[in-house]
């Protein structure tokens, strides 16, 4: 009886385990959905990436103001047999319910460079924010993850943490 009790036991941890995806794979597949929606035109998977609530936003040179984009409507621009254009996930992080992506869509004559933000909603996640830039092609991302690892195949050194004699605690998590 205890040889089929952990025999069962044992299955369903596996089965359970196995039916969970980890939340490397889940920001990959994200990211993916979004650029299968961009490219395909496929306006369900551009849904399943993004967060009904999602903004992109990017500065207008022509107007000299930030400008603001509802992922319905970019949803809604995309056009219907998708873009051409190549894709590339540069880098992502992710620390418990936030993360962060660098994406890259290139064109034959221009590319844009995303800076995705995430958030895990549901055991989901979903591109919350898209920040982004057209480029000329030969733009690289810039920046201390993006160049230190390349350099020295490392990651960059941490800043050494400045003591405190202050011993200030939140009083509850307001972001700050």
């Amino acid at each position: 009886m205890k040889k089929l009790l952990s025999l069962s036991m044992f299955l369903f941890a596996s089965i359970a385990a196995w039916g969970q995806q980890s939340a490397d794979d889940a920001i990959k597949a994200t990211v993916t959905n979004y650029f299968e929606g961009v490219t395909t035109g496929d306006a369900a998977k551009l849904n399943k990436a993004f967060h009904e609530s999602a903004i992109l936003r990017t500065f207008n040179a022509a107007t000299g103001k930030i400008q603001d984009i509802p992922v319905k409507t970019f949803i809604s621009k995309t056009p219907a047999g998708g873009v051409k254009a190549s894709t590339k996930l540069i880098s992502y992080s992710y620390a418990g319910v936030s993360g962060l992506a660098a994406v890259e869509m290139q064109f034959d004559e221009f590319k844009y460079i995303d800076l995705l933000s995430l958030l895990q909603v549901n055991d989901e996640w979903k591109i919350v924010a898209r920040v982004f830039s057209r480029v000329d092609l030969d733009t690289q991302l810039k920046g201390s993850a993006s160049t230190a690892t390349k350099a020295t195949g490392k990651a960059p050194a941490a800043a050494p943490a400045k003591k405190s004699t202050a011993n200030i605690k939140p009083k509850k998590d307001d972001g700050w």
